[in-house]
């Protein structure tokens, strides 16, 4: 299964994944962008939020189905 990831490190706050993609992304109480859990994401709307990220923060990670 294919997860977003966001590299804290380069994010920039700007919000826009949120805007874009609130189902997914959220701001944590630490301030910082996270990925809400999901058993399945929305491909089209995550490579909206993945296209308009300034800082090219968020990509897409392959998560093996067998990890617990």
């Amino acid at each position: 299964m294919k997860i977003p990831v966001v590299d804290i490190g380069t994010c920039s706050l700007c919000m826009g994944c949120v805007a874009v993609c609130p189902e997914v992304f959220r701001e944590n109480d630490a301030g910082y962008i996270e990925v809400i859990e999901l058993d399945a994401y929305p491909e089209e709307t995550v490579n909206e939020a993945i296209k308009y990220c300034p800082e090219n923060s968020i990509s897409w990670e392959d998560q093996n189905s067998e990890e617990a």
